[in-house]
């Protein structure tokens, strides 16, 4: 048996050994939970934090973090993302990204640009879904539009996205004065919506006719199609002329619509500038609502003289006229001072035709066939070869017919000579 000092001795190593283990363990869980709250509670390198705007100058911009103390964000760090902060002001509480615990100045050196690309990207998907509106910094512009950045990603505006305000009306569609107007709203503000975030394609996509879609519905429930405005015309394109105009029920209400130049007449117009002048006053009959598109005519106020016109001719009709113009599928055939027609490359000849030209000359005069007539959509149809078939015949019956006559004289004259000879 063990003596009394001996079982004492392996108690307290027992006793010892087991305290130790316990402190371990108790160790160990305590560094686990500081790891755990350093983890998730204490700012680290690369992590997101949020803070409250304290001051706000040309090239700095400094936050209060709270217990985490003071930070601030400066150079390309500010710059290079300030354009999705434009509208920030002291008090707002925004997120950063921790690019240094600690600076000279003891402060935290932040980021407005986010932690990653990624959660760039689906934020700005977020954003997207929201319809949130949000305010850039135009960079830069180029021919088809206009150039900024959000969350440091590169964003791009499409001139159809400008709205009718901002919108580049330039006649003949050159396109130098086209990029030297989009270039005034270099360094301006906009407020927009997102139409497209894609990390994918690397494409985001955004507008400024969106973001004013909501405003632009309730207004335009003052207008209604059919109904017949005074205005001015504001600008000219090639493709129509755009028309400034105030509401019938609200008169402090302005609108901008467009003419398109195919209702500006009856007739075919070449340029919106032989019917209208920048700057003149016209009435004209509202034929579209589409968002933030007001679509107007100003033919549907004109009598239609081509409904009158077209009475004289009928389908099947020989008629001459003057070549006035080519496209790739025929040549428009001006038959009086109203009527147009169109003559289709297929009804030039029976050969197979690759151009009207090879046909047809500008300004010279021939006879067609009058295929169809559509009054309601001032279309007529005409055919060369239909004619030209009916001309041949026409020939071949003359020749048939001077043929006989000549047979007829040819026996006359044989039946004489034989009388004559009998008779001598």
């Amino acid at each position: 048996m063990l003596t009394n000092n001996k079982s004492k001795n392996i108690l307290d190593e027992l006793v010892q050994q087991k305290t130790s283990e316990l402190e371990k363990e108790k160790k160990q869980d305590q560094d686990f939970f500081i790891s755990q709250i350093e983890k998730e509670f204490l700012p680290k390198k690369g992590g997101v934090v949020k803070g409250k705007v304290m001051e706000i100058t040309k090239n700095t911009v400094r936050l209060d973090l709270g217990r985490f103390g003071f930070g601030v964000v400066r150079g390309e760090e500010l710059w290079e993302s300030i354009d999705a902060y434009v509208d920030l002001k002291v008090g707002d509480i925004v997120e950063v990204t921790i690019l240094e615990l600690e600076n000279e100045e003891g402060e935290m050196e932040l980021s407005f640009r986010k932690q990653s690309l990624l959660s760039a990207w689906q934020e700005l998907d977020q954003k997207r879904k929201k319809g949130e509106i949000i305010t850039v910094k135009i960079q830069s512009a180029n021919k088809g539009g206009l150039l900024s950045t959000i969350f440091g990603i590169p964003a791009f505006m499409p001139v159809s996205q400008l709205t009718p305000e901002h919108y580049p009306r330039v006649e003949g569609g050159d396109q130098a004065r086209i990029l030297s107007k989009l270039q005034q709203f270099v360094g301006q503000k906009m407020r927009v919506k997102i139409l497209s975030a894609d990390p994918n394609e690397d494409k985001l996509i955004i507008s400024e006719k969106a973001a004013i879609l909501d405003e632009q519905k309730k207004r335009l429930a003052l207008l209604k199609v059919g109904d017949i405005v005074e205005g001015t015309v504001s600008g000219i394109v090639d493709f129509g002329a755009f028309v400034k105009f105030s509401s019938l029920r609200e008169k402090e209400e302005i609108f901008e619509g467009l003419i398109h130049i195919s209702e500006l007449s009856w007739q075919k117009v070449k340029k919106v500038e032989e019917v209208l002048k920048i700057g003149q006053k016209i009435r004209a009959e509202i034929i579209g609502i589409d968002y933030s598109k007001i679509t107007l005519s100003l033919k549907r106020l004109q009598k239609d003289f081509w409904q009158e016109a077209v009475k004289k001719y009928k389908v099947g009709q020989k008629v001459k006229g003057e070549v006035a113009k080519f496209e790739p599928f025929g040549a428009f055939v001006q038959l009086d001072k109203t009527i147009c027609g169109l003559a289709h490359i297929s009804e030039l000849s029976d050969k197979k035709v690759k151009k009207p030209q090879e046909i047809l000359k500008i300004g010279q005069k021939y006879e067609f066939k009058i295929l169809s007539i559509e009054p309601e959509e001032h279309r007529l149809g005409l055919s060369l070869r239909a004619a030209e078939d009916k001309t041949i015949e026409k020939k071949n019956e003359a020749k048939k017919e001077e043929k006989e006559f000549n047979d007829k004289s040819k026996t006359k004259k044989e039946k004489k000579t034989e009388t004559k000879k009998e008779k001598k």
